[in-house]
């Protein structure tokens, strides 16, 4: 088998079918498409059990992270592929990803990717060159998205999509502390220079947080993340002032999201953030930036919390 796509779904009936056909746009490779339905109740299963074509697997509603794991452990193909089950593969992608990853015995052939809507593509994100990248997947600049690459299936097979980082109900940080942990193995990539697939933008349900408490979860996870991989690649004498840098673009925002369910947490994401860098300084602009600079982050915070709660009576 060349290639195993795997396609994790959770009650997106309305949108699976375009996933599962784009897969099978690509004759002259052999394919396997895994699909997992993760406890759908919208008739998910009765549609793709007996569907030619693919292996389709069921589990219960345990969330994403379990159901990718799931599909590794029957994943045949020399190479595999992680596609959303509102997304779709663009035509041909799959043959040039796997002749580019053959030609140059690549770990990762990486591409950019299109965002859509119902009627039209909003957008195009190419991949962006960059001589990093760790300090890319860090947060350095744009790293596209991992459903717009082809992984070697013997380099990614030590690394699972981690259940830690995830809950069943809501979204999580899985797919970010796997593409990291895949930075740090110091992959050889490939770029093949076009879009990869297809996003949809729409109003559904989908796999992020649509309450304050699965945000903070998300925030919580974030910051682990980031915490275990600044130290492994401290401990390995990898964590160079760019990552460093790269690092906080993340977790200087992610601070502020924190402050507003958890100011003490906050402080203590800040106080980390000027360890790891001591010439770290806040530089906001506007009437926030002045307030950070002369009244500090923990009184401007109380203040932007106050006005929360004057203005929409929410914290």
């Amino acid at each position: 088998m060349d290639v195993s796509i795997i396609i994790p779904t959770y009650n997106r009936l309305w949108s699976l079918q375009k996933a599962i056909d784009s897969c099978k746009k690509n004759n002259d490779l052999k394919v396997q498409i895994i699909v997992v339905d993760d406890g759908s109740t919208d008739g998910t299963w009765d549609a793709i059990s007996n569907q030619p074509g693919i292996t389709a697997l069921k589990q219960q509603h345990w969330g994403k992270p379990w159901a990718v794991n799931y599909a590794f452990g029957f994943a045949e193909g020399k190479y595999i592929k992680f596609l959303d089950s509102d997304d779709w593969l663009l035509p041909g992608i799959l043959e040039k990803q796997f002749l580019l990853a053959e030609k140059e015995a690549s770990d990762i052939v990486v591409s950019g990717y299109e965002v859509h809507d119902k009627e039209q593509c909003l957008s195009t994100l190419p991949w962006i060159n960059c001589d990093d990248f760790i300090a890319q997947n860090l947060g350095e600049c744009d790293s596209s998205h991992y459903s717009a690459f082809l992984f070697k299936r013997d380099f990614i097979k030590d690394i699972p999509h981690r259940t830690s980082f995830a809950a069943a109900n809501f979204a999580s940080r899985d797919d970010r502390c796997f593409m990291l942990e895949v930075a740090l193995k110091e992959p050889k990539i490939s770029v093949l220079d076009r879009s990869a697939f297809g996003h949809l933008f729409h109003d559904k349900e989908r796999l992020q947080f649509r309450n304050n408490s699965g945000s903070t979860c998300t925030n919580y996870q974030h910051q682990l993340i980031y915490r275990n991989i600044l130290q492994q690649l401290q401990e390995s004498g990898r964590l160079t002032q760019r990552r460093v840098k790269a690092a906080i673009k993340i977790l200087w925002p992610l601070c502020t999201w924190i402050a507003k369910d958890n100011l003490d947490e906050a402080l203590d994401l800040l106080q980390w953030i000027k360890t790891i860098d001591p010439d770290f300084k806040i530089n906001e602009p506007g009437t926030i930036g002045k307030m950070y600079n002369t009244l500090g982050f923990k009184k401007t915070q109380k203040i932007l919390a106050l006005r929360r709660l004057l203005k929409y009576g929410i914290n």
